[in-house]
């Protein structure tokens, strides 16, 4: 029987649209995306400041660039420290949906003259296989990967990869879930119990670090504090919640579907010190972030 019931456990990713709302809830109940633009205001001034010098033109690529919200907010930093320089900046997604997203934002995004945009809707393992093909080694003034290595099956050749194509002065930034956040503790834990779709892999900046230090690469690891509340998670019969614990288990109708056990279980770990803090009678998830930044 618990075989069974463990069996109807599928991959929220198997589920666009709920995968869709779910991640919704995500961005509205969690500091996300301010934390990343805290950090690109704040701290991307300082790591860009050499990237462009005497350059007539600044190349970037954005790998995984989603709908383009975080990409517009670096390529306004960008303009702000080389005003009037030309930016090339392309583009790697390979939704559909998102490239259409994105190019709806761009369209509706005044001071753009001088930015040129390409995508390229393609997986970056689908772009290094074509690139590699042409035989091309374009290289790039700054690269971006932010929250995409979840999706990438090998990622030492593809941190390798988009390494070797950085110019001297460029540099490789890469924004994750840190080693420290209550996604790395539920995914150590728990991670061989819950559906684990071929889409998706459970990686923190502990991860990425540790493959920096043995390949000798030099870097620089930010960390950026976030929060979500799930409070709702721990209502019963409450929509949101039922929607967010599928999104922090990846797991489709988790609530319903989780062998009674594990649910009980992981309720229990949610509302552990590692993953959440309580304040004011609300229960606020460890979501921090880290953003290493990789030299040429």
């Amino acid at each position: 029987m618990k075989q069974n019931m463990a069996s109807s456990m599928r991959s929220l990713l198997s589920d666009h649209s709920r995968y869709v709302e779910s991640f919704r809830l995500f961005l509205e109940n969690s500091t996300e995306h301010q934390c990343m633009l805290e950090f690109i205001e704040k701290k991307l001034p300082g790591i860009i400041s050499s990237i462009g010098n005497g350059k007539s033109a600044i190349n970037i690529l954005s790998v995984g660039g989603g709908s383009g919200e975080i990409d517009l907010q670096i390529l306004a930093e960008v303009q702000a420290k080389y005003p009037g320089v030309t930016i090339n900046n392309e583009v790697i997604e390979p939704s559909g949906e998102q490239i259409l997203s994105y190019k709806d934002r761009v369209a509706k995004t005044s001071n753009l003259e001088n930015i040129k945009f390409a995508w390229h809707k393609e997986t970056s393992t689908e772009y290094e296989s074509r690139m590699n093909e042409k035989k091309e080694f374009k290289k790039w003034d700054f690269i971006h990967m932010i929250q995409m290595l979840y999706y990438v099956k090998d990622i030492p050749t593809t941190i390798q990869y988009f390494h070797s194509l950085l110019e001297a002065k460029a540099k490789l930034l890469i924004i994750l879930v840190s080693g420290t956040s209550g996604w790395a503790r539920l995914w150590r834990k728990y991670g061989p119990r819950l559906p684990l779709n071929d889409l998706c892999l459970y990686v923190s900046s502990a991860d990425v670090k540790e493959l920096l230090d043995t390949t000798g690469l030099k870097y620089q690891i930010y960390e950026l504090p976030s929060t979500m509340d799930i409070t709702n998670c721990f209502i019963k019969g409450s929509k949101d919640g039922e929607l967010l614990l599928d999104f922090l288990t990846e797991t489709c109708y988790f609530s319903k579907t989780a062998p009674l056990d594990l649910k009980n279980e992981i309720m229990e770990e949610l509302k552990e010190p590692e993953c959440s803090k309580e304040k004011h009678g609300k229960v606020f998830f460890n979501n921090n972030l880290s953003a290493i930044v990789i030299e040429p």
